[in-house]
């Protein structure tokens, strides 16, 4: 399991991911975020990766990227539930939730699932 920071990390990449998804980050996404966020123990940790992806004019590719091998090399974790959640509520902040969006979250999803059963089977 990786330090708890890292893994923040990459919930505010994944969120800077699907933020970029429809081309562009808006007002209304980081305001979702800022508010979602005060509510959470790490938020400066998880706003600070999301600042710093917007910062640094990442590709959604290589937010995902690098945010998804984290949550890999984390394993299961029960915050996940949390993070998807939070995608979600960012996805449908501008207009509703986009094809774009919702394929960033579906592969999220399917990217966990088909790793952890992975490394269930190999046990």
């Amino acid at each position: 399991m990786i330090k708890r920071e890292r893994l923040y990390d990459a919930f505010g990449e994944l969120l800077y991911a699907i933020a970029m998804a429809d081309g562009k980050v808006q007002k209304e996404e980081i305001r979702v975020i800022e508010g979602i966020l005060n509510k959470h123990l790490w938020a400066k940790e998880i706003k600070w990766s999301f600042d710093y992806e917007k910062y640094k004019n990442h590709s959604l590719e290589e937010a995902y990227t690098k945010a998804i091998s984290v949550c890999k090399e984390n394993g299961p974790d029960p915050e996940y539930k949390y993070l998807l959640d939070l995608m979600r509520i960012v996805a449908d902040a501008f207009d509703g939730t986009v094809a774009q969006e919702e394929h960033i979250i579906s592969r999220f999803k399917g990217d966990l699932h088909d790793e952890f059963l992975k490394h269930l089977q190999n046990q």
